[in-house]
């Protein structure tokens, strides 16, 4: 495999194809998601979704967002499309399903069919967020928790709807901290704050996390897929901007390591 990385955040990886990449090559990506938060793998032309799901159980089991509509003949997988819509999707910087107390640890997009413009997914590095925080505001949450809540998801009686977990995260590998947040409207509260007090660090935190300096823009190509570690960035696609049918096929691990 060869490796370049990207700037601030992400790696590009050529020379091998999901159909080829064995316990060892699944391994460094693992190490290269660990440390860069974002792997873009190109050139996947063939690729089928069967690849894409015996790509992404190498790293472990599977998980589903539940409430979300799976693509044909593979439940493991959903669909992230505008096709029909007769106005753009909605998409916030944020993190996937953080709202369980297992949040899952990797995402994967395979590009199905990318549009004539625009659509690009945004990445914002965590870990760099963290190390240029104001230190006055990461003492302050340093010890904090935010309670995140699903929103925009019909849930079934005894799922999972919300979760607390830290706001200074150690990443799951590496013990190297992070933020850890998602888009403000599903952080309902920060622990040991006023309602008033934790919108105020929610925003301050967001606002900070996701400036340019900290982001990549991943302009997709046919036969793209590209992986992201969740404990390390937040992500967005950009739909403002498409002319043309965007459809990807999405996919989840659950752990960074299989139990």
């Amino acid at each position: 495999m060869d490796v370049e990385t990207l700037d601030p955040v992400g790696a590009r990886v050529t020379g091998t194809t999901l159909r080829d990449l064995g316990p060892d090559g699944i391994e460094e990506l693992r190490g290269l998601l660990a440390e860069h938060g974002v792997v873009v793998l190109p050139g996947q032309d063939d690729a089928t979704d069967e690849d894409f799901v015996a790509f992404l159980r190498r790293f472990g089991p599977l998980a589903f967002t539940k409430g979300e509509a799976s693509a044909p003949g593979f439940p493991d997988l959903n669909v992230v499309s505008n096709v029909g819509r007769t106005t753009p999707p909605k998409s916030s910087w944020h993190v996937d399903t953080s709202y369980v107390r297992k949040p899952p640890a990797y995402t994967a997009l395979r590009a199905v069919q990318i549009p004539e413009q625009g659509g690009a997914t945004l990445f914002s590095d965590q870990a760099r967020a963290l190390t240029t925080l104001d230190p006055a505001l990461r003492e302050m949450v340093e010890d904090r928790s935010i309670r995140h809540v699903v929103t925009g998801v019909v849930l079934e009686d005894g799922d999972e709807h919300e979760a607390w977990h830290p706001i200074v995260r150690p990443h799951p590998l590496t013990g190297r901290p992070g933020l850890y947040l998602t888009t403000p409207g599903r952080c309902a509260e920060v622990s040991g704050l006023s309602d008033e007090e934790g919108e105020d660090v929610v925003a301050r935190l967001f606002h900070h996390s996701t400036r340019p300096e900290n982001v990549h823009a991943h302009a997709w190509e046919a036969g793209d897929v590209v992986i992201w570690d969740n404990a390390r960035v937040l992500h967005r696609a950009e739909h403002s901007d498409v002319r043309g049918d965007r459809v990807m096929h999405r996919g989840m691990v659950a752990a960074h390591r299989a139990a």
